[in-house]
């Protein structure tokens, strides 16, 4: 019709089926979704440890989630998701521009010259009682204040510039949760600004999981990093041997949590008697579980996944 416009998607997840045998089963799922869902994006990637998979864009989280539930739930698919991102512009040393939607596309970081993430104008309309809560997050945005109206005596219009990154995350949920509900938002792209952003890489025991990795600014990458690897500590199952989760920058280890091993009480059967006995029973156990760690292979359930988009 006469002035409609497709939706662009602001927000980007790559999406991997668990068992490559799926591939097929995934781009039928993701094309009857697309059929009612004109806001929804997807086209095929690959990547050398993943395979192949899908590439979705979303207007928000919150699509994703909805979109990701149903793959499971409706065509019973498991799945390896990315954390969400948005795009950004790397203008790379030969003066050459490109875009990158994902960490894991994340150039070295000798070849950048500078980069660039996407501002929006940020309009939430609040009721007054509330206007110095909203103010506070406002301030965590590292964005810019523009102006405020005062629609009555009991409304105000707050219109702030904020990086898009900053909305995606728990911006909305934050925003409900200082106001009661009661406040509403609507945001608008700008253009793309000048920002110092590192790609920040997880590693689970030892192997590095482009799933999670993240690009974040420069100067926030140390407590992001402890953030997510916390996060990962929670939500992460436990193993027979101690699993370590590490975030680091450019080969360099940021933040670290070690999930403990599951451990068995090997002198329960032992009643009193030399500590002799006991100790030698727990060398063993000791000996058997640095075994285990060498030769073990961790597998993440697809759950964590999910999980890991909702709350990273």
């Amino acid at each position: 019709m006469p002035g409609y416009r497709d939706p662009k998607p602001l927000v980007f997840a790559s999406i991997y089926p668990e068992d490559s045998d799926d591939f097929d089963l995934l781009k039928e799922a993701l094309g009857k979704l697309k059929l009612n869902d004109p806001a929804f994006y997807f086209e095929p990637e690959s990547r050398l440890i993943l395979g192949r998979g899908f590439r979705c864009g979303f207007l928000g989280t919150l699509h994703g989630e909805i979109v990701t539930e149903r793959l499971q739930r409706e065509f019973n698919l498991n799945l390896l998701i990315s954390a969400p991102s948005v795009s950004y512009k790397i203008i790379d040393r030969e003066e050459k521009e490109f875009f990158i939607f994902s960490a894991a596309d994340w150039p070295d970081q000798t070849r950048i010259k500078e980069t660039q993430e996407s501002w929006v104008r940020l309009e939430i309309i609040t009721p007054l009682n509330y206007l110095g809560r909203i103010l506070e997050i406002l301030e965590d945005l590292k964005g810019k204040h523009i102006e405020t109206q005062y629609l009555s005596q009991e409304r105000a219009l707050l219109c702030f510039e904020a990086p898009l990154r900053e909305i995606i995350q728990d911006f909305y949920e934050r925003l409900k949760n200082a106001s009661q509900g009661f406040a509403s938002m609507n945001y608008e792209i700008l253009d793309f600004r000048p920002a110092d952003l590192v790609k920040l890489d997880i590693l689970i025991g030892g192997r590095k999981e482009e799933a999670f990795s993240k690009v974040v600014p420069k100067d926030r990458a140390f407590p992001e990093s402890r953030k997510i690897v916390k996060k990962l500590k929670e939500i992460l199952p436990s193993q027979l041997f101690s699993l370590a989760i590490q975030a680091a920058i450019g080969g360099k280890i940021v933040a670290r949590e070690t999930i403990s091993a599951k451990r068995k009480d090997v002198t329960a059967p032992l009643y009193g008697g030399d500590y002799t006995r006991k100790k030698k029973l727990l060398d063993k156990q000791k000996k058997r579980k640095k075994k285990l760690k060498e030769k073990g292979v961790f597998r993440i359930p697809p759950k964590v996944f999910l999980e890991a988009f909702k709350r990273i």
